[in-house]
């Protein structure tokens, strides 16, 4: 039982008496004619009856205050009930003397002569004992109706209470008690109907056949003492007794109040019993008297138009206003009632913003009066709304850190925290050393984490929390922080080193090549392994051990190579193993292990060891991986003096000059003859150069000589005008030294000379013959003694056809196998190949390069340009643009220029 003496008493309702809206009396109290006693309200009017004036009346009182009014019965109105979903009023009333009380069901929205329409009249009284009706309800779906009496009956109506032909009426309830609260109550699709009497309070079940009921309590209460709740009261049963208000469940009894003062039917029914009262409004849910005041008569209180109008006998309406929310909360923080102001906040479903600014005031008046740890729990409900630097300012302070870390912990948990407030929470719990919590903070699932793991991990860092910080960064696969604590702080390279081996491809590769030095230098064989296995077939350690299906991964094994500075043992097992199992590795691999094996070769001083090495250099040059850095290769073995090296990359270069001057340099004369040998079939100035050489020597090298002179007679590579000169820089070279060189030279032009005045004299001859057959046919008629075709070799006939040539055909044949009508068929392909060798003559008359390079390549230089001399190269070119006088176009035997190329070329 709620004790109703301790709840507070607040003014939450203002109180004005109704004033006259215009006229005459305008603000003067309104005032209602007297002895009201039936009233109800709902669908925005008050309805009133005065039996004892208004025989038979019902009037509408709407907000503007205009009274209206139409006859409902002639003699009188006992009753009214107006729906609130519905234009509908119910009403008892008599039309005649006696008790025979009549129910007319009204439909305020349509009109009947002006006056409301009457959809229903049926007698109220059950079976034919007549009694007086106490008390009246409607269901609100228009589908029930009871009527309770003086003699304990109750009269229950079912279907459409406005028609008389779809409803049904039936006694629901007799008994010896006067009937004085009926309530319908729906939940869902049960229909329930309160019944009390002045001795209990009953409930029947209208959804189920033969509509059971079940009694609540033993006692009851007096007329107009009961009412329905409204939803948010979970449509209750509130019956009013003189010592407690009740509340009941259908099936059951509720909570109860300890409200003192006699609770009964208000004296305003009664005329002659005039009295005060006290109204007093209960907040049921936040425990407190919302408004309390004294009137006198009073009649009726009705709720409209969003206000309580209470009226009272001497006809006054007094209006009580309830104030706005905000307003009863700054009334409630005036108290400093935050508590209060909180449920009441809740209660009128007030939004999150004002209800934070209420638990910050609350938060702000608790801290002020020193009271930190209810302040904190206050400031805490308003994470999400208020600004956290608010709260987190008045916390500092080294006593209050404690508050400081529960506020940072909630904060976390409702995921709104930044990193600054991560680092301010860590902060706190090592400052408390409060390991445990430290612990329960980041071994949260993942799915719970509140707080930037980057944050926590540098702060636990910062602090010393190494293990802490290594446990965060590898539970949510921050790699570089774990590695970086792994290497830098705690010094465990082991660890570290095995991690990288358990990361996913890309990572791990990318984490290599930033701390693969360190681990080097820490753990190289254990670090060279990871990359030998990083480079060729990479799998996560998890996955190594599995069935391998999928396919591994492999890095760039040039790129690691700068890992293995100051390590060079390591490095040249590492890059060994790449040639060996991945034969197309990178070229820098095979450049390194060339260099690697240069300086081992170079700096070892143990022979068997030496030739190892260098067997092992030489193979790798012969691998063929160097072919596109030749040079750099090159420039490798010459760093290192690998002569070996040095000549098989000339060797591949085709630099045999090199070669040759390699072995110049070295004076091993043998070996320049040789190389000359070998390959100066490729490159004929290498047995110049070996004789410009061997000139140079002031010692005998007579026998070299010699032999370069020999090769340069049999090549013809030199004029011997220049071998002269250019021995006759050797003081050591005498006469007899070329002299057999100079014989068979001068011999042999000797025999070239006659062979040329030959020729000459046979182009001298063949020229003067055909010039003579030119003159002939000049000037000589030609006689065509041919008998047979050409091309057939039958007898020719006529027509025919003659060429100069000689040469006679058909016309038919002729015409058949002739491309033209000026040439001979027979003579044709022949002269094609004259004219066709002319005009190649005539475009290789300005091939100036081509003359060039072939004047510098070639052994006789004087061949070539008697070759293009021959050509026509070096003639004038005459253009004729005028023929000469008495000639014409038509003059010009073109045949007779086709027969001299003929006689010209069957000559040669």
């Amino acid at each position: 039982m709620a004790a109703y003496l301790q709840w507070r008493r607040f003014v939450f309702f203002d109180r004005e008496t109704v004033k006259e809206p215009a006229g005459p009396d305008v603000g003067k109290p309104f005032a209602l004619p007297p002895a009201i006693t039936v009233c109800d309200s709902g669908r925005g009017s008050l309805y009133l009856d005065y039996p004892l004036h208004m025989e038979g009346q019902i009037w509408f009182l709407p907000r503007s205050l205009q009274f209206s009014s139409f006859q409902a019965y002639k003699l009188r109105v006992t009753h009214l009930y107006q729906l609130k979903q519905h234009s509908i009023l119910a009403s008892v009333g008599e039309d005649e003397e006696g008790i025979n009380p009549l129910v007319k069901v009204w439909n305020l929205e349509k009109r009947d002569g002006g006056n409301p329409l009457c959809t229903r009249i049926f007698p109220a009284i059950p079976g034919n004992k007549p009694t007086v009706v106490s008390c009246l309800t409607v269901h609100e779906n228009l589908n029930f109706m009871a009527i309770g009496f003086a003699d304990g009956s109750v009269v229950l109506t079912k279907g459409d209470i406005t028609r008389d032909r779809h409803s049904k009426t039936q006694i629901l309830h007799e008994g010896n008690y006067p009937v004085t609260g009926l309530a319908f109550r729906q939940s869902g699709k049960i229909t329930h109907l309160f019944v009390v009497t002045t001795e209990n309070i009953q409930s029947y079940m209208l959804s189920v056949k033969d509509y059971p009921r079940l009694e609540l309590d033993t006692h009851g209460c007096g007329l107009r003492c009961s009412t329905l709740s409204d939803p948010s009261q979970d449509l209750q049963f509130i019956v009013a007794g003189n010592e407690c208000v009740y509340l009941y469940q259908p099936d059951e009894r509720g909570p109860c109040f300890a409200f003192e003062g006699q609770k009964s039917e208000f004296a305003g029914s009664d005329p002659q019993n005039s009295d005060k009262q006290i109204l007093n409004v209960y907040d049921l849910c936040n425990k407190f008297i919302a408004y309390s005041s004294v009137f006198d008569d009073v009649v009726d209180v009705l709720a409209e138009w969003g206000s309580l109008y209470v009226l009272t006998r001497d006809g006054k309406i007094h209006a009580l206003q309830e104030k706005d929310t905000q307003t009863k909360l700054e009334m409630l923080f005036k108290k400093n009632l935050f508590e209060m102001a909180i449920n009441l906040a809740k209660s009128h479903h007030l939004d999150s913003d004002g209800l934070s600014e209420i638990f910050r005031q609350y938060g702000d008046h608790l801290y002020n009066k020193g009271n930190h740890d209810g302040a904190i729990q206050q400031y805490i409900r308003t994470i999400g709304k208020l600004e956290p630097s608010y709260v987190i300012r008045k916390f500092l302070d080294a006593q209050r850190i404690h508050n400081l870390t529960a506020y940072l912990q909630t904060l976390h948990l409702q995921s709104l925290a930044n990193a600054d407030h991560t680092t301010l929470l860590l902060n706190c719990y090592t400052k408390l050393k409060d390991s445990s919590k430290l612990e329960e903070f980041i071994k949260t699932s993942e799915s719970e984490v509140h707080f930037d793991v980057e944050t926590a991990i540098k702060v636990l860092r910062q602090a010393g929390y190494f293990s802490h910080a290594v446990y965060l960064a590898e539970k949510h696969a921050h790699h570089e922080w774990f590695l970086k604590i792994q290497l830098e702080d705690i010094k465990n390279y082991q660890e570290a080193l095995q991690y990288i081996g358990k990361l996913p491809f890309d990572q791990a590769e990318s984490n290599m090549k930033r701390y693969g030095k360190i681990l080097m230098h820490h753990v190289p064989n254990e670090t060279t392994e990871l990359l030998k296995i990083l480079c060729t077939d990479y799998r996560p350690t998890g996955d190594r051990e599995g069935s391998g299906m999928l396919e591994g991964k492999k890095a760039n094994s040039e790129e690691f190579i700068p890992v293995f500075a100051n390590n060079s043992r390591e490095l040249k097992a590492f890059l060994e193993h790449m040639t060996e199992v991945q034969s197309d590795s990178p070229q820098g691999v095979y450049d390194t292990l060339l260099e690697l094996r240069l300086q081992n070769w170079a700096h070892e001083q143990d022979l068997q060891i030496k030739e190892k090495l260098h067997s092992e250099a030489i193979t790798l040059l012969k691998s063929g991986r160097f072919r596109t850095v030749f040079h750099k290769a090159l420039v490798l073995c010459q760093m290192h003096n690998f002569k070996d090296g040095v000549l098989y990359l000339y060797e591949q270069g085709k630099l045999f000059q090199q070669i040759m001057h390699y072995h110049m340099q070295n004076e091993q004369y043998r070996k320049v003859i040789e190389v000359c040998e070998l390959y100066g079939d490729q490159e004929t100035c290498l047995w110049e150069q070996a004789l410009s050489y061997f000139a140079r020597k002031e010692e005998d090298c007579k026998e070299y000589i010699t032999a370069v002179l020999k090769h340069i007679e049999n090549k013809n590579l030199m004029p011997p005008l220049l071998v002269v000169q250019t021995l006759a820089h050797n003081s050591t070279a005498t006469l007899s030294v070329i002299k057999d060189y100079l014989v068979n030279k001068l011999q042999k032009q000797s025999r070239q000379i006659e062979q040329d005045e030959q020729r000459i004299q046979k182009y001298r001859e063949e020229t003067t013959r055909i010039r003579q057959e030119i003159e002939e046919l000049k000037n000589s008629p030609k006689i065509f003694q041919k008998t047979k075709c050409s091309i057939c070799t039958s007898a020719l006939e006529l027509p025919s056809v003659h060429f100069l040539c000689g040469h006679s055909f058909h016309q038919h044949c002729f015409e058949s196998y002739s491309e033209s009508d000026s040439e001979c068929p027979t003579c044709m392909p022949e002269n094609r190949k004259v004219t066709d060798m002319i005009r190649a003559q005539e475009q290789k008359r300005d091939l100036h390069d081509q003359f060039q390079h072939q004047l510098k390549c070639s052994n006789d230089g004087f061949s070539v340009v008697a070759d293009y001399f021959g050509r026509g190269v070096f003639n004038k070119l005459t253009l004729i643009t005028d023929l000469p006088p008495g000639k014409s176009a038509t003059t010009i035997d073109a045949g007779l220029q086709r027969e001299l190329l003929i006689h010209t070329k069957r000559s040669t």
